[in-house]
């Protein structure tokens, strides 16, 4: 309710009614005329706390619903991002894993990308290689929901509530969507973590990916500042770990979700669902997936509104509402 409307409806309120003398004493117009003037004020305020992104290299603040293009320098319609999409060879869609409007971005991408290409594949972060066979089982509609969560050991591996995922992964099995797991075996990166590749016992080694590229200055240093977080952490629990290893163990992930990249697009459209850490400014899977294949690419990130980032993050910043996380078991 704007503020204009708001009084027009005081004032009515106030007004006396038709046969009725000093209607402004009368308690039942008194009564709405505060009804009134509280929702005004509730409705002024609620406009006033409404988060917005602000991106410093264009000085501007973005409300959430819009889409910021990195080569548009500005905002841009969906259907404007989409039809740039699909022109590209992978398409990587981020997601902060507890917020449920990324993935229903992810979700609504998925659909508009597979109208353009039918015979598209999508690939996950949530799924490692070795569950290959499960996933193929689950594209062909060969597996109820119940039995997937177990066979994928879904509460063991990725833990997130399934719940977040399950509309994404309903569509990829309702139009039998070729589904790839792209990461490791997940009980590979915390060994790394804790004593760095060259401690891996021989049939973990066997499953590292080739090509492990820890050169890139620009990555390492914002590994760091997220190993700071960690490293706080750590302490409080006992462990620590060295941020050498920790950066092994950041850089084995996103090498081996590269490789997988590059192998099972098969020369059809990919769309890729990962964190945001994973595409950010093109240096972690993206990069090093262009590098094996040189296949052209484009990223979206999902971002909460409140957050300031910065437009070299991804090819379009998707701006959401703030609060909407979901608790982590």
């Amino acid at each position: 309710m704007s503020l204009i409307n708001s009084s027009r409806a005081l004032y009515q309120a106030l007004s006396c009614p038709p046969g009725q003398k000093n209607g402004w004493l009368s308690a039942r117009c008194l009564r709405a005329a505060v009804v009134l003037l509280l929702l005004a004020l509730a409705a002024a305020g609620c406009a006033s706390k409404i988060e917005q992104t602000r991106i410093p290299s264009l000085s501007e603040s973005y409300r959430p619903g819009t889409i910021v293009s990195a080569d548009a320098n500005g905002p841009v319609s969906f259907e404007q991002m989409i039809a740039d999409l699909a022109d590209a060879r992978v398409v990587y869609v981020g997601e902060t894993h507890t917020r449920a409007r990324d993935h229903d971005i992810q979700l609504k991408i998925l659909r508009a990308l597979l109208q353009r290409h039918p015979g598209l594949c999508a690939g996950m972060e949530m799924f490692s290689r070795p569950y290959q066979q499960v996933l193929d089982k689950w594209s062909a509609g060969n597996l109820e929901t119940d039995a997937f969560i177990r066979k994928v050991h879904w509460y063991a591996n990725w833990k997130f509530d399934f719940g977040l995922y399950a509309d994404l992964l309903e569509f990829i099995q309702e139009h039998r969507i070729r589904l790839y797991g792209l990461n490791i075996a997940f009980h590979v990166p915390p060994k790394v973590a804790a004593g760095g590749i060259d401690s891996l016992l021989p049939e973990d080694a066997a499953r590292l990916p080739a090509g492990i590229d820890l050169s890139d200055s620009e990555h390492r240093e914002y590994v760091r500042e997220i190993f700071k977080g960690h490293h706080h952490q750590q302490r409080l629990s006992g462990r620590q770990y060295k941020f050498s290893h920790f950066y092994q163990a950041q850089v084995l992930w996103e090498e081996v979700m590269a490789e997988t990249v590059s192998r099972m697009r098969e020369n059809r459209l990919m769309v890729v669902f990962t964190g945001n850490g994973h595409i950010t400014r093109d240096f972690g899977i993206p990069a090093r997936a262009y590098r094996r294949s040189q296949a052209r690419y484009r990223t979206v990130m999902p971002i909460a509104a409140g957050r300031q980032e910065e437009l070299s993050a991804a090819d379009y910043l998707w701006i959401t509402p703030e609060a909407d996380a979901a608790p982590h078991p």
